[in-house]
């Protein structure tokens, strides 16, 4: 008021009057006291501003501009890179809390923590969704629901699936336990919870939370969450064998994704239908889209995405034939093991190398390249896998098996149950073929026993479906 009062050339006489004395005013300027509603409206009149500026000394143009900033810093992570957005996102944030508006700041955490998840800082993204649910602690959890999906994928994308489930399920739990019936929020967590369920082996569960997604859609305005939904959707349907209907579905989330100009979307989409063409058959076209997957998500330097991509794309040519340009292809991804070192690393591993007591291969390899145990876990191991084969088909048994036994100890972490009993299955083979059948029973076992109860989550029963609306 002090300041507004001199800009404006008033004493505090002609501020007051008539309905207040100069001494009130001063004792307002100093802080003595607090204007009651009524004056504050009088003052703010005389002042040309408004009563929440003058109560709080932020304009709403203030808070309008910094929307709009969020808006724009949100446009900038879809169009281009996570880098440029990072920064729009740290200054609107430091701006956010200059004028202590704690919704803007919780939106502009949320940005950030996207950011660095698609470039792959997973502990950062983690840290950034943890501050943005704190700021959000007192708020409905339909508000929070984005900061807990946001973890949830940073856990997921590091290869802790178990977790990655716990929370969505909780929140799902809580959500529909409080009749918090929030088709965005719902529509959220259930599309969420497809990838771990899926990457666990959990395919009904997968099938529940997308079946749940699609009656919600109906009921959910933004496109952009409606287009997740049918991603996450398209995996259901891969896994039940219904490669069609989930080109479908990943063509209508395609369409949507290009309409809003959301690239790594897109881009994730084009990956998605790679995946598709491959489980079809269909080679040569799932070799196409995943070289526009890459392509598009290397332009936008989302490093955690494009190497994952790189590891599909190596299974595809080494299914076309295209052997040396696969095994290239994986080479800088992950620090590929000697083949000198096989012998003493398989020494002792005839029983230890079956998966026995969690102790499958002993030390990973050193991973490098952007995929380690804490980053991208189920992509690493598919690419020591992917090395193991192309290994076996040179002959190269002791290099096969290192590759085999890194991404069994890779994988096991993660609790990726299909890929586990994959693996198990080719390493029993291997040893089989080298003369250790004993070996090679437990190494069997142990997949029989990943695909007897598979998705088990820190829950136990799947989480309940939202109540019906009346």
């Amino acid at each position: 008021m002090l300041r507004l009062r001199t800009e404006r050339g008033l004493t505090q006489r002609q501020l007051a009057e008539p309905a207040y004395t100069a001494a009130y005013v001063s004792t307002l300027e100093a802080g003595r006291v607090r204007p009651s509603d009524a004056a504050l409206r009088h003052l703010a009149e005389r002042l040309g501003t408004s009563p929440d500026e003058l109560a709080t000394g932020r304009s709403p143009r203030a808070a309008t501009e910094l929307r709009m900033g969020l808006t724009d810093a949100r446009r900038t992570l879809a169009t281009g890179a996570a880098r440029d957005a990072a920064d729009a996102f740290t200054a609107l944030l430091d701006r956010a809390r200059h004028l202590a508006l704690p919704a803007e700041q919780a939106t502009a955490l949320l940005g950030l923590g996207d950011c660095a998840l698609e470039s792959g800082e997973l502990a950062t993204a983690r840290q950034r969704f943890e501050e943005a649910e704190r700021l959000l602690a007192d708020e409905p959890l339909p508000r929070r629901v984005p900061a807990i999906r946001g973890r949830a994928t940073a856990h997921l994308l590091a290869g802790e699936l178990r977790y990655s489930c716990y929370l969505l399920e909780s929140a799902l739990d809580e959500l529909n336990a409080a009749g918090l019936h929030d088709p965005d929020a719902l529509l959220l967590l259930y599309t969420a919870a497809i990838a771990p369920y899926m990457d666990m082996g959990a395919h009904a569960r997968a099938a529940q939370a997308a079946e749940l997604a699609l009656a919600l859609a109906p009921r959910v305005a933004d496109p952009a969450l409606v287009a997740g939904m049918h991603r996450g959707v398209a995996r259901t349907l891969i896994a039940e064998g219904r490669t069609a209907e989930a080109d479908a579905s990943l063509a209508k989330a395609q369409e949507l994704y290009q309409q809003l100009h959301i690239h790594t979307e897109l881009a994730h989409c084009h990956w998605m239908r790679g995946y598709v063409h491959a489980q079809d058959g269909d080679l040569p076209r799932a070799e196409e889209e995943l070289r526009t997957a890459r392509s598009m998500l290397a332009s936008k330097r989302a490093a955690l995405f494009t190497v994952q991509v790189e590891v599909e794309l190596a299974d595809v040519l080494r299914r076309r034939g295209k052997t040396d340009e696969a095994r290239e292809l994986l080479r800088p991804l992950l620090a590929t093991p000697d083949p000198s070192r096989a012998e003493s690393a398989a020494a002792g591993q005839d029983g230890a190398a079956a998966g026995q007591d969690g102790a499958a291969a002993g030390p990973v390899p050193g991973l490098a390249g952007g995929l380690t145990a804490e980053r991208g876990a189920v992509h690493a191991g598919g690419a020591h896998r992917l090395l193991g084969l192309i290994a076996e088909e040179r002959g190269d048994l002791e290099a096969a098996e290192e590759h085999y036994c890194a991404a069994l100890s890779l994988l096991e972490r993660s609790g990726a149950a299909g890929d586990l009993a994959d693996l198990c299955r080719l390493l029993g083979d291997l040893l089989r073929r080298t003369g250790r059948v004993e070996a090679a029973l437990d190494a069997y076992r142990t997949g029989l026993g990943h695909r007897a109860a598979p998705g088990t989550t820190t829950l136990g029963p799947a989480p309940a479906g939202p109540p019906t609306p009346h």
